[in-house]
């Protein structure tokens, strides 16, 4: 599974593109398997119909958990968490007790009703009972959906009720900063919207008193009071599921993307130690949620598959200063750094001081994530954190490739700033035309897919197989479709230049045009509105609305602060507008479709 040099990377993509079965198959047999898989893979891009190691039978856990304990290794740290400034001591986890409390967990979920194949919403601050739930979840052959607890009620309603949910895992609160967010009373108001949910498990975090409804809400300490240390893993089918995420996209409601077990266990894993470099000892700090697919798979499964520390952070990288990160790199012999350009930016903000007095001797590589990052930002993360001595790896993949596709190989590959790189050995990227005709020369632009299955992709959209096909397949047939565009230099790197669809990509997170929209809609005297994103030195891209009143507003600060209010209790915080403009009408083709590409100009500044 390692690749060590670039010489073995060219070896292994050319043996990955000859003879993807045998490599792939390779990948997979160094894993633990209740029974072997028969087949390597059966796809029909055109269906879609995706099928990996078809005839196995295996448990995700078995394999982050109680292989490591079969080979002696219980005692290495699995989970070091560092709590939000001020709010106690860090703790550590050991892949034992990690186990003993996953366990613990999914016996008592398993008491309460929780079966293989039901969908379980977890609604968690950045603690190590997050972890915990996702493979207490995975343990049973339940289904975890993760929803990040930066959401509104209205969106975790949203997501509860297109899951067909019966069980939420949440928490009384979370810290961030110096703020509180209640999440149970956010639950409740979710609740009171679906129904079907039977049982909410109320984990304890902030100490304080909430509301908890008889016979339906029960705590996480009454949960796992007496529950055994161990409980055997439940037999799942390769291609059963192991969770679902939800993705924003451009039709307004939110796309549940559907990963199956052994697919996703064996990329992830592939992925993780080879773009990252990973040995024995290191400790990675991933500083996703785990409310996104970053944390899913290199906060959680990619470094605990590969026996791995993994750091949980909960608090902010700004508070109580500018230092806190390298702080926290210091304090934990951090090894690995992978975060998004937004954060990177918003550091760079507070300029080289915070940084400077921090050595950071064990940091050896730095990753970044989310978005493409700019030259400015490559250079001073390089220069300022690396200190020039550690690689850096541009890392680009979606919530629907469940792993990292395109990146450098860190320390083996060479660094071109803005550039992600070449593909990992087994993806087969290619560049389109606007006629959909694959660009062959060296050099190229256009859109962004992929010619070949790979084992983490996407197998369905929940509930609606035809949204699957339409959104990733239908377009360039015979291709997966990224929405993204891209840039291919004369050496094979690849630049990935921008979404090419209705998704803005916010401080790395996607958000659809229409969820916006909808939300803006609903503020009183909105008529219609359009948004689109603009180029921001922080968030990279940032939101700006353009919104048609039905009356001219008297007081514009006032009616702009009421469609954030909109936007915020029905998304969250993170699709607030960064500006809002009132105007009489908004520009429209003879068929009625808002010209967008009028609007993103105009938003950048672009007036002529």
């Amino acid at each position: 599974m390692r690749i060590r040099s670039w010489e073995e990377y060219l070896s292994a993509a050319d043996r990955a593109r000859r003879d993807p079965a045998d490599f792939w198959g390779e990948m997979a047999r160094g894993f633990q398997w209740m029974r072997p898989f028969e087949t390597v893979c059966e796809a029909d891009f055109a269906a879609p119909r995706i099928e990996w190691f078809q005839g196995g039978v295996l448990n995700i856990t078995e394999n982050c958990l109680d292989r490591h304990l079969a080979a002696g290794d219980g005692d290495r740290c699995a989970l070091r968490w560092e709590p939000n400034a001020g709010e106690g001591p860090a703790r550590s986890w050991s892949y034992r007790e990690l186990s003993e409390r996953v366990c613990a967990l999914a016996a008592g979920l398993q008491r309460l009703g929780v079966a293989k194949g039901d969908r379980v919403i977890l609604y968690l601050p950045m603690v190590p009972e997050a972890v915990v739930a996702m493979l207490a979840c995975a343990r049973l052959g339940a289904i975890h959906a993760v929803v990040f607890a930066g959401f509104s009620a209205q969106a975790l309603a949203d997501r509860i009720q297109d899951a067909g949910a019966k069980w939420v895992i949440t928490a009384d609160g979370l810290r961030r900063g110096d703020r509180r967010v209640g999440l149970k009373a956010l639950v409740d108001e979710a609740l009171a919207q679906v129904e079907g949910v039977e049982r909410v498990v109320v984990l304890e975090v902030l100490g304080e008193e909430v509301a908890m409804r008889a016979g339906r809400d029960v705590t996480w300490a009454s949960v796992v009071e007496g529950m055994p240390r161990f409980i055997p893993a439940a037999p799942m089918q390769s291609e059963d599921v192991l969770f679902i995420l939800y993705t924003s996209g451009s039709t307004g409601k939110p796309k549940g993307v559907v990963h199956t077990t052994a697919g996703y266990m064996v990329y992830t894993a592939y992925s993780f130690c080879n773009v990252f470099q990973w040995e024995p000892g290191d400790v990675f700090w991933c500083t996703a949620d785990v409310g996104w697919v970053t944390g899913h798979s290199y906060t959680t499964y990619g470094p605990l598959l590969m026996g791995a520390t993994t750091l949980l952070f909960e608090g902010i990288p700004t508070y109580p200063h500018a230092g806190r990160c390298w702080e926290v790199i210091e304090k934990h012999g951090v090894t690995h750094f992978y975060t998004a350009p937004t954060a990177i930016r918003a550091l760079m903000a507070h300029g080289d001081e915070p940084v400077a007095p921090f050595e950071m001797p064990t940091l050896r590589v730095l990753g970044s994530v989310g978005e493409p990052i700019n030259e400015e930002a490559w250079h001073w993360y390089y220069e300022r954190v690396g200190r020039g001595r550690c690689a850096l790896v541009d890392t680009w993949w979606q919530t629907e490739t469940g792993g990292i596709m395109i990146s450098g190989l860190a320390g083996l590959s060479p660094e071109k700033p803005g550039h992600a790189g070449w593909p990992l050995p087994g993806i087969e990227p290619v560049i389109v035309d606007a006629d959909g005709h694959p660009i062959l020369t060296p050099e190229a632009q256009g859109h962004l897919c992929v010619a070949a299955p790979w084992p983490s992709m996407l197998r369905t959209t929940y509930g609606d197989h035809e949204r699957c096909r339409t959104t990733y397949f239908a377009s360039h047939p015979g291709m997966y479709f990224t929405g993204d565009g891209a840039r291919r230099d004369a050496q094979g790197m690849y630049r990935i230049i921008g979404r090419v669809d209705d998704v803005i990509n916010v401080s790395g997170h996607r958000l659809g045009t229409a969820e916006i929209e909808s939300a803006i809609n609903s503020a009183p005297d909105i008529v219609e509105s359009a948004v689109v994103g603009f180029p921001h030195p922080i968030k990279g891209t940032a939101i700006y609305a353009f919104v048609v009143s039905a009356t001219a507003p008297e007081d514009e600060i006032r009616a702009r602060q009421a469609i954030q209010d909109e936007v915020v209790a029905g998304i969250g915080a993170l699709a607030r507008p960064e500006k809002i403009q009132f105007v009489p009408a908004l520009p429209k083709t003879r068929s009625g479709k808002i010209m967008r590409r009028i609007l993103r100009k105009i938003a950048a500044g672009e007036t002529e």
